[in-house]
């Protein structure tokens, strides 16, 4: 299955919340399926907190489609999914991320408080981190930006 046929029925097929999971799994997919459980779940719970601020969408397929800020707006629609293995374990992942997030915040179980933001440590360094990350998790550092 392609990125783009996915990001496709998520958005014009599926009802919420199986919508939003897709979205949410195809991120965790495409970001860290080869990083440790924690990582996998901080990038799901960035997500899910900028979904909470409302500042890049109200639905999750929104915020990690929009212009350059999570991998299913960078990676090219023609990407074919075929690790099953990593999709069901960021199926999971996300589903797991979803449900504690409809939890009072005191509630939670977080892995990178108030980061709203994560850069791979290959990368170049972005513009907007500034200072030391929250955490590092496997090949990507957390922050607190907005």
């Amino acid at each position: 299955m392609t990125l783009g046929f996915l990001l496709w029925a998520a958005t014009t097929l599926l009802p919420q919340p199986l919508a939003n999971q897709t979205c949410l799994t195809a991120t965790v997919y495409l970001e860290a399926r080869g990083e440790p459980v924690a990582g996998q779940f901080a990038v799901a719970e960035v997500a899910l907190r900028r979904q909470e601020k409302g500042r890049w969408g109200q639905d999750m397929c929104k915020i990690v489609t929009a212009p350059w800020q999570f991998a299913p707006a960078t990676t090219p629609k023609s990407f074919k999914i075929t690790n099953l293995k990593a999709w069901n374990k960021a199926w999971r992942i996300a589903g797991e991320s979803m449900r504690m997030w409809k939890l009072p915040a005191k509630q939670r179980v977080v892995v990178v408080p108030k980061a709203d933001h994560f850069v791979k440590l290959a990368a170049a360094s972005p513009k907007w981190a500034k200072g030391r990350p929250l955490r590092t998790i496997g090949e990507h550092s957390f922050y607190p930006v907005n």
